[in-house]
């Protein structure tokens, strides 16, 4: 099944880049941001992340916590936030089975699977208020706007 806009948002349990347990459910009462992208330290992944870090201010002042999401290690996640200074945690999905919860691996072209770069808004009821990226979504993710969309999606002052 995939994720669409007014469901809701399929709950799931892992940990950040640190080691805190996370749970989508802790966060009902909420808006909530979840990114997902391909890989740290590539062009695109990278051009995101720095997007979104650039306008966190914004998501600050409002109390919307964003998550990115991706595989590789807690490791490699962590050395990606230090070189780029992100303020925000990076969920583990090793296994991507939380990707493939959220239709965000798939197929990506000749070269096979992959991690697509798409976005969930998830309201204060836990339902997905928007998708940026893929068959659903209202536009395609730019990675060196991203903050741009969602901050122009929920209106939030600059």
């Amino acid at each position: 099944m995939v994720p669409q806009i007014g469901e809701e948002a399929p709950g799931f349990e892992t940990e950040d880049d640190t080691g805190k347990p996370f749970k989508l459910s802790d966060y009902r009462g909420q808006k909530l941001v979840l990114y997902f992208y391909p890989k740290d330290f590539t062009p695109g992944c990278t051009a995101e992340a720095c997007s979104i870090r650039d306008s966190y201010h914004l998501f600050e002042g409002t109390g919307i916590p964003i998550f990115g999401i991706s595989g590789g290690s807690a490791e490699l996640h962590q050395k990606f936030r230090a070189k780029y200074n992100l303020p925000f945690n990076i969920l583990m999905d090793e296994d991507l089975e939380i990707a493939k919860l959220y239709d965000a691996y798939s197929k990506l072209d000749i070269l096979g699977m992959g991690v697509k770069r798409i976005t969930y808004l998830i309201d204060e009821n836990g339902k997905i208020e928007a998708i940026f990226g893929g068959a659903e979504g209202l536009d395609k993710v730019k990675s060196r706007e991203h903050a741009n969309q969602i901050v122009n999606f929920w209106g939030l002052k600059l």
